[in-house]
């Protein structure tokens, strides 16, 4: 039973991850979950410090807001004339220091650590249940990252057409009257709340490549939205899947065997993706000087 409730926790990450992560690799924002997952940290201390308990929601609201803030920071310092990349290194790195001042300072009566929140351990979510009038639920963590999971499904399929244009022409989606800033920042609030639903889980820096692995290999298996949010959440759970086993088998971290596992279905999918892999380019080059060379003779 503890295999299943580790592997469908997995699941559950990779499932919300993989579908946030298709709309940040479109717009070319991937690094942005990278900021997003440092920078709420404040958010998490503040938010313990005023209400001295480590509620969930709490939580969540305190690392939404930042993200959001963090996001404002980018897109500031971006009009300012600041490179992209160097916004998005300045704002998370001086958010996450001053998370991190602020946890120290109050290291003596706050029971927050940052290896819990910047790593997680999945294999002790079994054990965190949730009592409800004596009734053992299941896993906190299971229940959190199934909420979260339905929180953005259901955003995403209420708005699944104004994200789709707002993701592939953000110019258009302006003409014909859609809130572009709007829908910006609601993505980048879901990206927020779902990495700190999965900070006890996995870890906010692993959430990073469940954002980013999976929604790049299907970004290569395919050229519809529609299809690459279902392979990402595939690919996804392949992962959480395969990695558990491989970490029984190395006897090595769960969640970094999940990650390793996504990189190798990435590595498959960038060489031999009948789209946009190297095999299929080689031979697409190939059959292109053949036919050159038989035209020619």
């Amino acid at each position: 039973m503890m295999d299943f409730w580790i592997i469908l926790t997995g699941s559950l990450v990779a499932a919300t991850c993989g579908v946030l992560g298709c709309f940040l690799v479109l717009r070319k924002m991937a690094m942005v979950g990278d900021a997003i997952s440092h920078s709420v940290l404040p958010g998490i201390a503040i938010a313990f410090l005023i209400s001295g308990s480590r509620d969930s929601v709490l939580m969540l609201a305190g690392a939404a807001v930042l993200g959001l803030i963090t996001v404002f920071l980018i897109q500031m310092l971006q009009q300012s004339g600041l490179q992209s990349d160097a916004s998005i290194g300045i704002v998370f790195t001086a958010l996450f220091a001053i998370g991190v001042i602020l946890i120290s300072l109050n290291a003596s009566h706050i029971d927050l650590d940052l290896d819990c929140v910047l790593f997680g351990e999945i294999a002790y979510v079994p054990w965190d249940t949730w009592i409800l009038n004596g009734y053992d639920m299941g896993p906190a963590a299971v229940w959190m990252l199934g909420g979260t999971l339905l929180l953005v499904l259901a955003l995403i399929g209420l708005f699944y057409k104004q994200f789709k244009l707002c993701a592939f022409d953000p110019a258009l989606a302006a003409a014909v009257g859609i809130p572009v800033v709007l829908f910006h920042y609601l993505l980048m609030g879901m990206v927020s709340v779902a990495t700190v639903a999965s900070f006890e889980s996995v870890g906010a820096i692993l959430v990073v490549g469940m954002l980013i692995v999976p929604a790049s290999t299907a970004y290569l298996l395919t050229d519809r939205l529609s299809r690459m949010l279902l392979y990402s959440v595939l690919i996804g759970i392949l992962s959480s899947a395969g990695g558990y086993y491989l970490a029984k088998w190395l006897d090595a971290s769960i969640a970094g065997a999940m990650i390793s596992v996504a990189g190798i279905l990435f590595v498959l999918a960038f060489i031999f993706s009948p789209l946009h892999g190297l095999a299929a380019r080689y031979l697409k080059r190939r059959r292109l000087k053949t036919g050159t060379g038989m035209a020619q003779a």
